[in-house]
């Protein structure tokens, strides 16, 4: 009966306490623990009794460091681009299929999401490795002599990120292609453009809130994906995920490893800032449809 005496329009008094809930256990899991690990990296000692930015210093100070920080960035950006560019023409060949041949392209898309990030880390290795499919196919057909080195390098393991992230990089490009409506494309072609400059000039911008959204999921999980990162990489490449854990469960300096978590938290939240900038700046684009 309260709803019927509540103002039109007036949602607060209900979207408000709908939400607490969810507010209490967000503050409770994300707020206090990041509080915590804020207050932890806030001392110099690894007994975490003298006050201080020591840490933060001797990361932002330490070439190391600041070398596996843009490694890490650089792999995320790396695997982004390669999902982008395989994904982009799956979601295409998606929007422009039957229905058959959607079903069949959404299984395969979505079957990976099925699967333990574990088993397809493994699955990746037995391909890679040495004795592995690639090399065994190369080497049956005469086409190399000595098996290639492709696990613990770092195209393998943009390979193996790509194929383990592809999920969320197609499924939003398959949504923002989907809204366009077809009728453009005739329409640029009736007005004397070629296939190319039609889909630079008119789908790609249209889908550009899709791709930004997709690059943005993409690149969050590449750069925090310890399972892979750990397996695929090997010892031969450190990044964040594991030099945050060898900080503090190898070396037990919890408030080195706490400021390493907060400057790879900022460093994360700066890229995501900016896809999010260039996505509003996109949105005109559906906006203008």
């Amino acid at each position: 009966m309260k709803s019927a005496t509540t103002a039109p329009g007036d949602v607060t008094s209900f979207s408000l306490g709908l939400a607490l809930p969810l507010g209490l256990v967000f503050a409770i899991f994300f707020v206090l623990p990041l509080a915590q690990l804020l207050f932890l990296s806030l001392h110099n000692d690894t007994a975490a009794t003298v006050w201080g930015l020591g840490q933060y210093v001797k990361f932002l100070t330490d070439p190391f460091s600041l070398a596996v920080l843009g490694s890490t960035l650089l792999l995320g950006a790396e695997v982004t681009l390669a999902c982008l560019v395989l994904g982009y023409p799956i979601a295409w060949l998606y929007q422009r299929s039957g229905s058959r041949v959607q079903t069949l392209i959404i299984m395969i898309v979505l079957l990976p999401l099925l699967t333990s990030v574990v088993v397809r880390t493994f699955a990746w290795i037995v391909i890679l490795g040495r004795q592995g499919i690639i090399n065994s196919v190369l080497q049956s057909l005469g086409l190399i002599g000595t098996p290639l080195r492709m696990i613990y390098t770092q195209g393998g393991l943009v390979a193996a990120l790509a194929q383990v992230q592809m999920p969320l990089m197609v499924l939003p490009l398959i949504t923002a292609i989907g809204r366009i409506d077809p009728n453009l494309s005739d329409a640029s072609a009736s007005l004397g453009a070629g296939s190319w400059r039609t889909f630079v000039k008119v789908m790609l911008p249209l889908s550009m809130p899709g791709i930004i959204a997709g690059c943005t999921l993409t690149y969050a999980a590449a750069i925090t994906a310890f399972i892979t990162q750990s397996l695929v990489g090997g010892g031969q490449m450190l990044f964040m995920p594991m030099y945050l854990y060898q900080q503090a469960s190898t070396l037990q300096n919890w408030p080195f490893a706490a400021a390493i978590s907060i400057i790879f938290l900022f460093a994360v939240l700066a890229i995501v800032a900016l896809f999010s900038t260039l996505g509003r700046r996109a949105r005109g684009y559906g906006d203008a449809r």
